[in-house]
């Protein structure tokens, strides 16, 4: 092989490195890829932090919701939502809600996710007795989260884009 050639094959590569991966451009520095954009800042619906608190800790809500739960969740709904921390998925993934048909076609896909962490602990409960109680008392939390999204559905309402709420 020609040298000439390595060295721009791995000046290619440096260019690349320094463009697309670990390195801001700009600054020379390492890029914190959870960081965030514009988008997060946005203002999202008041139940969304309701939602944030009960839903992502397993503690609360009995289960454990990944990033690649929440993302399957998103495309269930026709949503494509990019896989960031698990709050920011759920904030995006509620952010422009204006309609109760989405959070019941939200909620309904969450409750599918949950159902099947309902299922598993019941096999395992099943399969370990001497572990029943722990997860007997997951499964009540389970479906008290599910209870949570059925008054959060009640409870909203639907906006339209042309109201305008100066307007009385």
């Amino acid at each position: 092989m020609n040298p000439h050639d390595l060295s721009d094959l791995r000046a290619e590569f440096d260019k690349f490195v320094k463009d697309k991966c670990d390195v801001d451009p700009e600054t020379g520095t390492q890029r914190d890829r959870d960081a965030g954009d514009k988008e997060d800042d946005e203002p999202v619906p008041q139940f969304v932090d309701a939602l944030l608190s009960k839903l992502l800790a397993p503690e609360q809500s009995g289960v454990y919701l990944s990033r690649l739960d929440i993302k399957r969740i998103a495309e269930a709904i026709d949503e494509s939502i990019p896989i960031k921390e698990r709050d920011k998925m759920v904030k995006a993934l509620f952010r422009h809600t204006t309609k109760q048909q989405y959070l019941i076609d939200a909620f309904e896909e969450v409750d599918k996710h949950i159902n099947g962490r309902i299922l598993i602990y019941t096999e395992l409960s099943e399969a370990f007795p001497a572990s029943k109680e722990i997860f007997d008392n997951n499964i009540v939390k389970a479906k008290k989260t599910m209870k949570m999204f059925d008054t959060i559905i009640n409870d909203f309402e639907e906006i339209e884009p042309t109201d305008d709420p100066l307007m009385i």
